[in-house]
Formats: structure tokens, C-alpha cells, sequence
């Protein structure tokens, strides 16, 4: 890649040129792009006089990534950002509208991210079996804070310390309705609900809220023109989540029921789209992924903490197949279900939570994707216009006049071998080039 510096930076326009484009949807035969300030100004046309013209030949643009699933923090979005994820979706944490305003103030190297705030669940219920006991700081959290400046420490501790204030309880549909509009009034982008009974999780029996509660808490979302995402593992939990009215899946069930047709045809004909983090199905099979963590590519950009988490892996359904997994999102695919990227990585590196890592896994997950069967160019939607499409975030995952220029250059093309997106060359978030490599 060459970079022909030829403007004042006060001018801000970059020129990428002799790229191959995949815009989002497909590979077009414009072969430049120009970007002026944080937005994607044309593509194709002429070159501007005095732009910092940068070729790109024999590389592959893209729109920056987005991973619909995640629970995160500074240290993962920065992680992101690496991996060309311009845009995180938080499931389950602090980094809503209010939560992004005390961390991320004066935080310019990290992804973009919205959040549903805490998700809804009953007292004792999933996540509670995957957390340390009492109402202290966990340990790991304590070790990550400990790598931050000081100015990002405290404005961590202040999210932390105001969304733990006190811990809501849903037990009842007028309590359902209060968490909602508290999660509103934080600024929460969307809803999340949790039904898990553990099972899948290695505790069975965990606590669910009844489907009065929760579709009491999913009608009240859509009033504020909220989407919902549920949590589930199994085709029982999918059901009953596109039975209250859900607007996506927030996993892919793990098990195939004889009445796995029947359970596709109802997500397809309800609309609600798919997030199947297959990396995270294979991890609670037992699977680390450390054919990933061992790719240079990805060594060179984690901490040892995050490879020896990338090495390990959940392991708490080991009698599960992946190949049901497999089956299942090609099932929906076919049935025309929108199946997005995301991955469940954690905010911090914890040692049961394996095979995980952020921005790494969306490259993970794209494989993963490709080995069930999608194309490459099927994957690369999942990753960027379906995601942005289906959360409202109209400005990204497309390259387009106009867009905002969130971009991941990465040499070779991609759209026929889906390995090629983890050659990064460089990645631009809002118009600055972050990566250069």
C-alpha cells in the first residue's frame, strides 16, 4: 500500500484508489473512494486535486465491521478497533448513551458502541451461574482496571459503580415495564431479555421469568420504539422468544428437535433476524480456538491474557455437535432469515469464558459462517450492511456517498478466500486512519 501524501491535513481528504470495493452488498466496479473529514464523500468519479492519494492495489475495501453481539469495555473496544470492528453492539452492560458519556469522553481509539444496558432477567438467573459470588469488584475486573490510566479507570469505576448501584429485580410485569423505561432513560439503544435455563450453560435449573413477564417487558420496548433481542440457546427458548415477539435471536439453539422445520418457519415468517455466534457454540462444545490465536495475524495484535483465553474454551455442553449448528443457520439462511455477526466476547479476559476475543472472533465467526456454508460475500453482509441495517445505524455498513467513513483495507481479496479478511493493511474509523501496518 502506498500512501502519496499531497494535501495540508486542515484539508482532510484522503483518496483510496485501484482498490477492489465490496460495498456492503457486493463487489462494485468502482475502484476508488474518497473521503473528506468522517464521511465517505463519492465513490468512483474524479480523483480531487491535492488529496493524500493512497493505493491500494491487489487490497480489498471494505465497510468497517460491526459484531452484533458483545459485552465489553475500553480495553475491548480498543481490541476491536485493531481488528477493523469499527462498531460493537453491547447485549448485556454499561455503554449506553449515559454509559458512553462517563467512559468514553476522551477516548478516541476505540469502536463506536451501543448498548441495551442490563438485560432482563429473574433474580439469580442467567448470567449470575458465570460471575464470582458477592457484590465486590470481581477479581478480573480489579486486574484489567489495573492496565488502565487513570482517566480511564475512574471513568470506568463510575459506570461500573452506577449501574451496580442497585441491582434490578424483575419479578413481576410492573416490574418489567420500570426496567424498561430505566434502560430507556440510560439511553439504552435496544432491549435485551434473557431465557435461559441453563442446561446448555452446565446449571441447569437457573430462574426464567414467565412469558407474561417478558412479553409484558417486549410490548413495553416496542412502545418506545425499542427492538428487543432475547438470549437463548435451545429451539425451546427460540420458540418461546418468537412468541412473545421478539425482533432478533441473540444465539443460534445448539440442539436440532424433530420440529426444527417448524421452528425455522415461525423465526422466518415473524421477521426476527438470527445472531447465531457460532464461535460461541463451538467454544461451549469444547472447542478453544487456537488455530486463530496461533495466526500471526491475531498473535500480533492481543495481549498474552487474550490468546490464553482464545486457547481455552467454555466446554459446559461437550455431548452438543457442531454440526447441528451448522445445519441450523443454513436452515435459516435458506428461509431467508437475516443472520448477523457477533461473537458473546467478554469485557475482560476470564478464564472460563474461552474462545473468545474481540474483534478477532468477527473474523472467526465469518469462517465459521463460510465452513457451514455461506459464501464469502454472504459472510461479509452478516458483518456489515445486514447488522447496520437491522439496528437502524443507517450512517455505516455500507460503502456509499455519504456514509460515514468507518473502512478496513486488508490484502487479497476476501470475497473469495473469507481468511483474507484478517490481512489487515489499514482501517479508518469516522475518516482517520487508525491502522497502518
Amino acid at each position: 500500500m502506498k500512501n502519496n501524501a499531497q494535501n495540508s491535513s486542515s484539508e482532510k481528504i484522503t483518496v483510496i484508489t485501484n482498490a477492489r470495493i465490496f460495498d456492503g452488498e457486493k463487489l462494485i466496479d468502482s475502484s476508488h473512494v474518497v473521503i473528506k473529514g468522517e464521511t465517505i464523500v463519492a465513490v468512483g468519479g474524479d480523483v480531487p486535486a491535492h488529496a493524500t492519494v493512497i493505493d491500494a492495489k491487489n487490497a480489498t475495501l471494505m465497510p468497517g465491521l460491526i459484531d452484533a453481539h458483545v459485552h465489553t469495555s475500553i480495553g475491548g473496544l480498543r481490541d476491536a478497533l485493531k481488528f477493523g470492528v469499527t462498531t460493537e453492539l453491547e447485549m448485556n452492560g454499561d455503554f449506553t448513551e449515559r454509559g458512553r458519556a462517563i467512559q468514553l469522553k476522551n477516548v478516541a481509539d476505540a469502536a463506536d458502541v451501543r448498548s441495551a444496558g442490563t438485560a432482563i432477567t429473574a433474580p439469580g438467573g442467567h448470567p449470575d451461574e458465570l460471575l464470582p459470588d458477592g457484590d465486590e469488584i470481581p477479581e478480573f475486573v480489579l486486574k484489567e482496571l489495573e492496565k488502565l490510566s487513570k482517566e480511564d479507570r475512574e471513568a470506568m469505576l463510575a459506570a461500573y459503580a452506577h449501574d451496580h448501584e442497585e441491582i434490578p429485580q424483575v419479578t413481576t410485569v410492573e416490574e418489567a415495564v420500570k426496567h424498561v423505561h430505566t434502560q430507556a432513560e440510560n439511553g439504552a439503544d435496544y432491549i435485551k431479555i434473557m431465557i435461559e435455563e441453563g442446561t446448555v450453560m452446565g446449571a441447569p435449573g437457573l430462574p426464567v421469568l414467565s412469558d407474561e413477564i417478558l412479553k409484558t417487558a417486549v410490548e413495553e420496548a416496542h412502545k418506545l420504539d425499542k427492538i428487543v433481542i432475547a438470549h437463548v440457546l435451545t429451539a425451546h427458548s427460540s420458540q418461546t422468544a418468537i412468541d412473545i415477539g421478539v425482533d432478533g435471536l441473540g444465539h443460534l439453539f445448539i440442539d436440532r428437535p424433530e420440529n426444527t422445520a417448524e421452528l425455522v418457519k415461525s423465526i422466518a415468517e415473524s421477521g426476527a433476524f438470527v445472531t447465531p455466534c457460532l464461535v460461541l457454540n463451538s467454544s461451549i462444545l469444547g472447542n478453544p480456538a487456537s488455530e486463530l490465536a496461533n495466526d500471526h495475524r491475531v498473535s500480533s495484535k492481543l495481549s498474552p491474557e487474550w490468546i490464553d483465553i482464545l486457547n481455552s474454551s467454555f466446554n459446559t455442553f461437550p455431548q452438543g455437535s457442531m454440526e447441528n449448528s451448522y445445519k441450523n443457520v443454513m436452515d435459516l439462511h435458506h428461509a431467508g432469515v437475516d443472520i448477523l455477526v457477533g461473537t458473546d466476547v467478554s469485557p475482560v479476559p476470564v478464564p472460563n469464558l474461552g474462545g473468545l476475543a474481540h474483534g478477532a472472533s468477527v473474523h472467526h465467526e465469518m469462517q465459521l459462517l463460510v465452513k457451514a456454508g455461506f459464501t464469502p460475500i454472504e459472510a461479509l453482509q452478516s458483518a456489515t450492511s445486514k447488522p447496520a441495517r437491522r439496528f437502524g445505524l443507517n450512517d455505516r455498513g455500507r460503502i456509499s456517498e455519504g456514509a460515514r467513513a468507518d473502512l478496513i483495507l486488508v490484502n487479497g481479496d476476501p470475497t473469495t478466500d473469507i481468511s483474507d479478511t484478517l490481512s489487515i493493511e489499514a482501517v479508518w474509523f469516522k475518516g482517520a486512519q487508525q491502522l497502518q501496518l
